[in-house]
């Protein structure tokens, strides 16, 4: 409250030092002091009113309502979060737009890298000798009779797939599958569920304290501009 503390003090002193220069002033003597009480009473009044709003004062209902109403205030941001930001229909045109310049649903390059072809190979080899072909193949050396195939073999899978993944059809089945509304809806409930968190993490003092450093560098003028008013008042006053 330094801002709002050198305004109110500049202000208090100005109007205190109005109604001095009242009494001792031999020129106007009635206009100085209405204008220095005017003043004097409008600055106090606007920096009672501001130290309320953040503070209680015994005796003063309605003193201290930010933090008294701050479960009200934490309401107030997640519901502004919420319904301006952080909407199912930002999420989604946001997951929208990026599918759009990616070129891509999403990039299943290491998914394909993460492919254990060797163990495919092997699954390959044992259907094959738990076949009819078998006995066969058991006459011409067994599994090491395939052994020349497996690098042939896992070249093409990694090829096969590769195309698959980067065909128009695939790309449509997978689109179809990720439902950017569903998507939407799942990423909303998780910052919605931070949000909770971290809401629930405010304390009285906290909120006090956010709301100050929002707006507490205008709040000084309120005082200035009370003392300026109550001195024009007071002025006008003193000529009726």
């Amino acid at each position: 409250m330094k801002k709002l503390f050198n305004k109110s003090l500049i202000t208090n002193l100005l109007a205190v030092l109005i109604v001095v220069t009242g009494y001792v002033c031999p020129v106007q003597q009635d206009l100085m002091k209405a204008v220095g009480f005017f003043a004097l009473s409008g600055a106090i009044t606007n920096w009672l009113a501001v130290h309320m709003l953040f503070e209680k004062v015994p005796l003063l209902y309605g003193s201290g309502v930010i933090p008294n109403r701050f479960e009200e205030f934490k309401s107030s941001i997640k519901l502004l979060m919420m319904q301006q930001f952080f909407t199912v229909e930002n999420v989604e045109q946001f997951i929208e737009k990026e599918e759009r310049e990616g070129g891509k649903v999403l990039n299943l390059e290491p998914i394909l890298n993460a492919v254990d072809y060797d163990r495919v190979y092997e699954g390959l080899v044992a259907s094959i000798m738990n076949s009819s072909f078998g006995g066969m193949l058991m006459m011409m050396g067994g599994e090491d009779a395939l052994k020349p195939l497996k690098e042939p073999f896992t070249e093409k899978m990694k090829l096969i797939l590769t195309e698959t993944v980067d065909s128009e059809r695939f790309k449509e089945a997978l689109h179809h599958s990720l439902d950017a509304h569903k998507i939407g809806e799942d990423i909303v409930d998780k910052i919605e569920t931070v949000i909770d968190k971290r809401l629930n993490q405010l304390t009285p003092q906290l909120v006090k304290e956010i709301v100050q450093t929002i707006i507490r560098q205008h709040l000084g003028w309120l005082v200035v501009w009370g003392g300026v008013f109550g001195g024009l008042i007071g002025a006008a006053f003193s000529f009726i």
